[in-house]
């Protein structure tokens, strides 16, 4: 080998060694700083030394999302309060995770990057803590507000009809989606707010249903002295009657039919108006026993019962109780059951 070749080997050692080490001098120079590309939620760090990286990060990141949760729903706001939240960071973390990132892929890899302005496009998600319990309680608090409960179709009884009352949708706040929202919200600089979703809640009876929820209706109106009997809801039939005497009104209001019976017995009220059989107990079909043919038990010891005083009816006359004539009340007592609704105006 001759004596130029000799040098030129040698220069060239020299000069890959010194290659070598300026380019361990520049990744070193570099092992402090993040990579370009690298954000942490949301925030550009690239390029930026740890220090500066965590000045940045204090005040893009930080400092907006000590602002208030805003939930929307219409026209109504409910706001939770950072310091109610205790919103806490851990900066360092995510700071040392970006720059973690940045060295990953070996020196010749962060090298060519340097040469050729490559980018390490990394997202660092945002370390952020805050109280679970307060974030429920407020969710609890947006339901309790929000939620409203589906009524169902009903009815609506006067003297002379029967009116629809229509039923409502409900709402339910979507409880699981609300809280992803939120907990995006808390760890979000840009997005202090979130709308409250909610699932449409149908009644359980719907106008369309209404009417065979009411197979029989018995409306009373004593002012004309008639009871009308209703099937879903249309009039089949209007039925003169007695009620009360002035004294022994019949009660008002909305009942149901609590029993029935045929020649029923007559317990008869302690009572002076019942003279020498007040307290008996007089059975049904006696010649002294006023409750004729049949018995539907309504309230208070009232109910209606067919009459011999036929020429009552029309007029305020019993004791209390509806009168009916006998052949009117057998047809009516066929047609109810215990538990139909009996409105007396």
């Amino acid at each position: 080998m001759g004596r130029k070749t000799q040098i030129a080997i040698v220069v060239s050692l020299v000069l890959v060694i010194l290659g070598a080490g300026s380019v361990y001098a520049w990744d070193s120079a570099k092992k402090d700083e993040i990579a370009e590309g690298v954000t942490i939620g949301g925030v550009d760090v690239g390029g930026r030394t740890v220090d500066e990286a965590k000045a940045l990060v204090e005040a893009d990141l930080l400092e907006p999302l000590d602002r208030p949760l805003t939930v929307n729903y219409g026209d109504e706001h409910f706001t939770l309060e950072p310091d109610e939240l205790d919103v806490r960071a851990d900066v360092d973390g995510m700071v040392q995770a970006a720059l973690a990132v940045s060295q990953e892929g070996g020196l010749p890899t962060r090298v060519w990057r340097y040469a050729t302005g490559g980018l390490v496009e990394e997202e660092i998600e945002p370390s952020i803590a805050y109280s679970q319990g307060t974030l429920d309680d407020f969710i609890k608090g947006v339901e309790k507000n929000v939620n409203q409960p589906a009524i169902d179709a009903s009815v609506e009884p006067t003297a002379t009809s029967l009116d629809p009352v229509p039923g409502q949708n409900g709402y339910s706040v979507k409880v699981d989606a609300l809280r992803a929202d939120l907990e995006a919200a808390v760890q979000s600089p840009h997005s202090r707010s979130v709308k409250a979703k909610v699932d449409k809640v149908k009644p359980e009876v719907t106008t369309a249903e209404l009417a065979s929820q009411y197979p029989d209706y018995i409306v009373i109106d004593r002012a004309s002295f008639e009871l009308r009997h209703y099937e879903n809801l249309e009039l089949v039939k209007t039925y003169t009657i007695a009620v009360g005497a002035a004294g022994y009104d019949t009660p008002s209001g909305l009942y149901n039919i609590q029993n029935k019976q045929v020649n029923p017995a007559w317990n008869v009220p302690d009572s002076d108006w019942a003279g020498d059989l007040a307290g008996q107990v007089i059975p049904g079909g006696a010649a002294n026993n006023p409750l004729i043919a049949r018995w539907m038990g309504i309230a208070d010891g009232a109910g209606i019962h067919g009459t011999n005083d036929i020429g009552s009816l029309g007029s305020a006359a019993s004791h209390g109780c509806i009168r009916m004539d006998p052949t009117e009340v057998i047809e009516l007592y066929d047609l109810v059951d215990v538990g139909d609704p009996v409105f007396i105006s």
